[in-house]
């Protein structure tokens, strides 16, 4: 009688108790090197440390070359591993999402700037802004459902659950970062074209009472005149806007100060109702998490060039 191979085992296995077997051969295989793992985990440990300083660092001296750097690695990191695992479904809704986008920073970019520009971009933006938090948010509850066991109660397996919620939140925060870094540059871009507002914190030309200095156009029109008609919505600093230009300026561009004066914005003041707050706290949330989606690789990759060197395994 042929011996049964320990192959034929593990496909005769379900997926829990292959995995619980592969990690006892983990451990199996691990022992004794208890020294090692401790000096490993003091290198991570180190080099998670001085990362940190080097990118805070960077960041404050540097503002505009660390976003433009992280924006880069945001858009390209995943990208890699998407080819390299064959995941066709993000790369074709990073398709799509890089060209529309690729589209809109091209009309923001235009001298001179369309009337309708900043209308268009501020659109696009706040639709991926509004899609993204959606979506991570229904990622999320599907993580805490599978949690709580209620995917028995559906006869859904816990691991389908699970994907379907992890990818979610994935795809939300994913996207919500990408488009509100891409609104940042659109709407410098859009400002400086403009022409109400400049580097140096000074107005490069006047504003009258009745232009909004986001879109250019007339606050107020008549019924036959062109132009939007809209709620306004007036800053501390006196200077009067139509209200979705300044809340796309605010909240989805990340701009915290008056398009024409540069005066600092109080973005509570702009919150009518309390689900809009949840908004600004999902944007902070953004901000935390693009250090992990677009420096955490390259961190990680520095830690096992440096484990490897001093011959760590």
């Amino acid at each position: 009688m042929e011996g049964v191979h320990p192959q034929d085992d593990l496909l005769k296995m379900t997926h829990r108790e292959n995995w619980r077997v592969q990690h006892e051969r983990l451990h199996v295989k691990h022992r004794g090197h208890e020294a090692m793992h401790a000096e490993m985990v003091l290198i991570l440990i180190a080099t998670l440390l001085v990362a940190q300083i080097v990118l805070v660092q960077w960041k404050q001296r540097h503002h505009r070359s660390y976003n433009l750097v992280t924006l880069v690695q945001m858009w390209v990191v995943p990208l890699y591993f998407t080819i390299k695992l064959y995941w066709w479904r993000f790369l074709s809704m990073w398709g799509m999402f890089s060209v529309v986008t690729s589209y809109v920073i091209f009309r923001a970019t235009r001298k001179p700037l369309s009337c309708r520009t900043p209308r268009m971009v501020y659109k696009w933006f706040l639709l991926i802004y509004k899609l993204s938090y959606a979506v991570g948010v229904l990622g999320y509850l599907a993580i805490m459902f599978t949690m709580f066991g209620f995917n028995v109660f559906f006869r859904i397996k816990a691991e389908d659950s699970m994907d379907v919620g992890v990818i979610m939140l994935f795809y939300g925060l994913y996207y919500g970062v990408m488009g509100r870094d891409f609104a940042e540059i659109c709407s410098d871009y859009m400002a400086s074209t403009i022409g109400y507002y400049s580097k140096g914190g000074m107005p490069s030309r006047s504003l009258t009472n009745d232009i909004c200095a986001v879109c250019g156009q007339k606050i107020l029109v008549e019924v036959e005149e062109e132009g939007f008609i809209e709620d306004t919505y007036q800053l501390s600093c006196g200077h009067i806007f139509h209200e979705f230009c300044i809340r796309g300026w605010c909240i989805v561009g990340k701009k915290q100060t008056c398009p024409y004066c540069n005066e600092k914005v109080d973005l509570k003041r702009m919150m009518n109702n309390p689900w809009e707050k949840t908004h600004v706290l999902y944007g902070q949330l953004l901000d935390w998490l693009r250090y992990l989606v677009a420096w955490q690789p390259i961190i990680i990759g520095i830690v096992h060039g440096i484990n490897f060197s001093l011959g760590l395994e």
